[in-house]
């Protein structure tokens, strides 16, 4: 089993997109990037902590290789887009790729290169690629939101506004 962690703006539409993966044997919603320990979705909302909304994905590198898992990192929100997706704004909606071993840093700066350097982008990449940090589980209620509670919403990026 391996990890990777991500941050493409609201993560329950993070999450809901990466458990749809084959391979992936788990995904949970949390907070990391910050300063602050132990932070609270209210914290993070303050915009006083530093940290990203993220998902941590188990999956089984047997059945999904971390470059499937970065491809589809890359289409599921507008990587352009600096510290937003669609309406979310904040810091906390950064785009990121924290990287948990140097394969998955070259690969995620591999990955990133080839993205700025076709010709889909009207706007330069955004996304950071950063050593994972301590990954702090958010509170349950946001485990599985979309899951949960068939009513929720969430605007996972694709306004195609760099594309």
């Amino acid at each position: 089993m391996a990890k990777a962690t991500f941050g493409a703006g609201c993560f329950w539409g993070v999450e809901a997109a990466f458990r749809r993966i084959p391979g992936v044997t788990d995904a949970a919603v949390g907070y990391a990037g910050g300063h602050t320990d132990s932070p609270t979705y209210r914290d993070v909302c303050s915009h006083g902590t530093g940290h990203a909304e993220v998902v941590q994905v188990d999956y089984d590198p047997a059945q999904v290789s971390y470059d499937v898992l970065l491809d589809a990192f890359w289409q599921m929100h507008d990587p352009t887009q600096l510290n937003r997706q669609g309406p979310d704004v904040g810091d906390q909606y950064r785009s990121v790729i924290f990287f948990h071993t140097p394969e998955q840093e070259a690969a995620a700066k591999k990955s990133k290169e080839a993205l700025e350097s076709g010709q889909l982008l009207k706007r330069p990449v955004a996304t950071l690629i950063q050593e994972a940090p301590t990954f702090w589980r958010a509170e349950e209620y946001h485990q599985r939101y979309l899951e949960k509670n068939s009513h929720a919403a969430c605007s996972l990026g694709h306004s195609g506004g760099g594309r």
